[in-house]
């Protein structure tokens, strides 16, 4: 297992053979990037071998990355091939624009933020000028073998084998342009959540202004009050006047007043120099960031951007996230002589550090995963490593434990692993989840 892919690589089992049927993805997506992949690589005889390579079996587990897509092929006798597809990624302001054009479409949004990738998503991609399908002479192919053409059958294999990766999860297309599917949905719903708030600015500004139609008295419309229907005092000839019956041209030729002096200030108290806390740092900017973040979540569930509101923390809870967060370091220690729970606190503040919430909500909580997600992580697993080199796991409900090892794999509620370390008989965190089990427990046996 290689690290060149990045924290967003995903891995997923090798296919079994498939004895005929059709070597093209079945669902909208996976036709669709079948078909454009054929649009690139026209040669029919080089397409119906490519077929027959997907067909074999003979590729192994399929890691996609953004920009890339990867298998090992294996024929026989001879070392096994490394192919690859390359295409480019997405960068940060094609993304913006993608998710500003899907805003504009509730349907698609609506699915998007339900779990599923809309076939219209293609339109907005086309709106904004984008290519979600590789375009032509874009998927440009990478393979060890010796194959003088371009692109090789293993290559061709490899493409129609992603879209049989379509067919299962759609959202994979986004992955390999450059946007892992959690993070998205948190841009789409950021460009909703600036609408929302961007429209409720509007709708008050414009209440305000009828609010100032409506102060004419007269009822004529010119708001002078005079009843005449005309502005000013010169009949049809328009004046405009400032509060107080002054013209505003006038008003602006008026020299600027100078500010009035600032007040002293005030003496300060006895014992003012000494911290009333005991901590120097000023916590009013924190406050503020927490209650912003507070109710920043609470307006995503107000606008159905989220299914529940954020749930508030515990006393333990926000001792834990104050001790992980606060810049003074000499805030753990207080709060580890005042919590009544010393011993627990460090490994705490370490699993909130590279999980938040979650991650201190798997070290303390212990649950019973769906068996049908059980089954599917240890055929993962054994996909992603030789039968002698996979290593003897335990499987203790979300506790994934390597026997003898000393390392743990933990499931989170939000479908993420969670790496962990045994110290002097006790479990600590080790370091960031990540969604892929496979890639999870290769970054823990690499320590």
């Amino acid at each position: 297992m290689s690290d060149r892919y990045g924290d967003e690589a995903r891995g997923f089992p090798a296919f079994a053979p498939r004895k005929g049927g059709r070597a093209r993805g079945q669902s909208w997506w996976g036709k669709a990037w079948a078909e454009s992949m054929e649009d690139g690589w026209p040669d029919e005889e080089t397409l119906r071998k490519g077929r027959a390579v997907a067909r074999s079996g003979r590729l192994g587990p399929v890691t996609v990355s953004p920009g890339r897509i990867a298998a090992r092929f294996y024929g026989g006798e001879d070392e096994p091939y490394t192919v690859g597809l390359q295409v480019s990624s997405l960068d940060d302001d094609q993304w913006d624009t993608l998710w500003e054009r899907t805003a504009d479409r509730p349907a698609e949004t609506e699915a998007l933020l339900a779990g599923d990738l809309p076939p219209d998503l293609l339109e907005a991609a086309e709106d904004a000028r984008l290519g979600l399908l590789p375009g032509y002479g874009e998927l440009e192919p990478d393979c060890d073998c010796d194959d003088p053409d371009h692109p090789c059958t293993h290559a061709v294999a490899l493409g129609y084998q992603f879209s049989w990766l379509l067919d299962e999860e759609p959202q994979v297309l986004l992955l390999v342009r450059g946007r892992a599917w959690a993070k998205a949905l948190e841009e789409l719903k950021s460009v909703l959540l600036m609408r929302a708030m961007t429209l409720d600015a509007d709708d008050g500004a414009d209440e305000e202004i009828a609010e100032d139609e409506d102060e004419d008295e007269d009822g004529d419309g010119d708001g002078d009050g005079d009843g005449d229907g005309e502005s000013g005092e010169h009949g049809g000839e328009e004046t405009v006047r400032a509060v107080g019956g002054t013209p505003v041209a006038e008003a602006y030729a008026r020299p600027v007043a100078s500010l009035p002096a600032l007040p002293p200030l005030p003496e300060p108290f006895e014992g003012a120099a000494d911290s009333v806390t005991g901590i120097e740092a000023d916590p009013l900017e924190r406050l503020v960031a927490d209650a912003a973040l507070r109710a920043r979540g609470l307006l995503a569930y107000a606008m159905g951007l989220t299914s529940e509101p954020p749930r508030p923390l515990d006393t333990w809870q926000d001792t834990v996230r104050i001790a992980a967060t606060h810049p003074d370091p000499r805030v753990p220690q207080r709060l580890r002589d005042s919590c009544g729970r010393p011993d627990e606190l460090d490994r705490a503040v370490e699993a909130w550090r590279l999980g938040g919430a979650t991650g201190l909500q798997v070290l303390e909580e212990a649950w019973e995963p769906p068996r049908s997600k059980v089954a599917r992580v240890r055929a993962t697993l054994s996909a992603g490593w030789e039968d002698d080199e996979l290593p003897e796991l335990a499987v203790r409900g979300n506790h994934w434990t390597l026997t003898g090892r000393g390392l743990q794999l933990r499931y989170g509620r939000d479908s993420r692993w969670y790496p962990y370390r045994e110290r002097s008989g006790v479990w600590w965190p080790a370091g960031r989840p990540a969604y892929d089990p496979a890639l999870a427990l290769a970054e823990l046996l690499r320590g």
